[in-house]
């Protein structure tokens, strides 16, 4: 196989929807759950795939690693779409920040850590396993991808950890202040589990689960939305849900379960 063919793009140009601090929530869970990764790492290097129509996230990305987790982090934005890849350019800091042509074959690089998010919503879930398997196939050893999806503001997202055996636990998160309820995560699923929000598929029983301990923590309330959701979550987790991590991430609104909890039946 000639080398053009074996680093040609794999995949679809996304619609590119992006804003500043879009992806805020789910960057400072990778800082807390996967900076031990890049911290060991030989090369500490980062793939944002599918960045969009402007290169805000990933220069955000690289901002907040370098600050939080490992000066010397490289991370590399990568888009199918070449007007997107030059328009990008500018903000390019090399060796910690690159922009280059590339789908799900990861161009040819082996990262440690992979972001693609809002990248499979437009997909078929058919093709979702694929895909993973596709950039998993390319990671650095012990390497991993995390995959999701969020509102246009980042208030809502779902996002999947998935390593080379496959997804290993799934994560909720809401800006509280903005929540409603829980029931509006439905929409910001990944795509592996939106269309399995309905009555038999686990997803809609833990979804069910959590909007009914929201309601009956009403009478946190007046304490703030954050008291609400920590008594929600600590009720879900003491019917049997095995809820991951703790308060100290509870309290931003998160929350995570291993995925065979949660797995389409």
């Amino acid at each position: 196989m000639a080398d053009r063919d074996r680093h040609r793009p794999l995949g679809v140009v996304t619609r590119g929807t992006t804003n500043p601090n879009r992806l805020r929530r789910v960057d400072n869970w990778l800082v807390e759950t996967c900076g031990d990764r890049l911290r060991a790492a030989a090369d500490p290097l980062v793939v944002d795939l599918g960045y969009g129509a402007t290169p805000v996230t990933a220069v955000e990305l690289r901002g907040r690693l370098a600050t939080r987790v490992r000066a010397d982090v490289r991370v590399v934005g990568l888009e199918i779409d070449p007007v997107r890849v030059a328009a990008a350019a500018p903000a390019a800091d090399p060796p910690g920040l690159a922009f280059a042509r590339g789908g799900f074959e990861l161009a040819g690089l082996r990262p440690t850590l992979v972001r693609a998010f809002n990248v499979l919503r437009q997909y078929d879930e058919s093709e979702v396993a694929d895909a993973w398997r596709t950039v998993t196939d390319r990671l650095a050893p012990g390497g991993v991808l995390v995959e999701g999806t969020c509102d246009e503001l980042g208030r809502l997202g779902g996002w999947l950890l998935i390593d080379a055996d496959g997804p290993r636990t799934l994560t909720l998160a809401a800006r509280l202040t903005t929540l409603e309820s829980p029931a509006q995560l439905a929409e910001r699923l990944p795509k592996a589990l939106i269309h399995r929000n309905v009555p038999g598929e686990r997803i809609h029983a833990l979804l069910r689960a959590l909007d009914d301990a929201w309601h009956s923590a009403a009478g946190y309330a007046p304490f703030g939305p954050r008291q609400r959701w920590l008594a929600a979550v600590t009720t879900l987790s003491s019917t049997g849900w095995p809820i991951l991590d703790g308060p100290p991430r509870w309290r931003h609104g998160e929350l995570t379960l291993p995925w065979q909890t949660i797995a389409p039946t």
